[in-house]
């Protein structure tokens, strides 16, 4: 099977046994949708959004993967589903969350798909971890590094390397 596409996804959670939660979902998403290649360390951040919740824990993920970007995104939330994901509330609270920050370099936006992740540059608990892994990569919309996204980022929650 090959490989091409270079995908960076950032996973996080705030019910249960986060980081083992974490864990299995490296592990299924390895053997659904491709290759884990890197990931960063563990992040602990408050809630972001709803803020009357328990702190999440967030990795960023490097993997390939020969699926396309819809049939990834339908992976991805077969994922969540199986590891007992409900959408009850936006921003609400999560056994898991994953979310595709970058497909490649390309640029989309379907209803039920949009990349680069729109709201990255504004998630210091996206970027972090995406600096940890890829400082350098260029993000297509907004052609600046990770490292220049993190450094103008308005947003201030602590990000704390568990």
């Amino acid at each position: 099977m090959q490989y091409m596409n270079k995908v960076f996804l950032l996973i996080g959670g705030n019910i249960g046994d986060r980081l083992q939660n974490l864990n299995q979902a490296i592990t299924l998403l390895a053997a659904t949708c491709g290759p884990v290649l890197q990931q960063s360390a563990v992040y602990e951040t408050a809630a972001w959004g709803k803020t009357d919740q328990a702190a999440f824990l967030n990795q960023a993920l490097l993997l390939t993967t020969s699926l396309g970007a819809q049939e990834l995104i339908a992976t991805i939330l077969s994922v969540e589903e199986q590891m007992g994901r409900h959408r009850m509330e936006k921003f609400g609270p999560r056994v898991i969350d994953i979310d595709i920050l970058f497909y490649n370099d390309i640029v989309m936006a379907e209803p039920n798909l949009t990349i680069p992740h729109p709201q990255l540059q504004n998630r210091r608990f996206a970027l972090v971890p995406m600096q940890e892994i890829a400082p350098q990569l260029v993000h297509p919309v907004f052609n600046k590094t990770i490292e220049q996204l993190l450094d103008e980022c308005p947003d201030k929650l602590e990000v704390r390397r568990m």
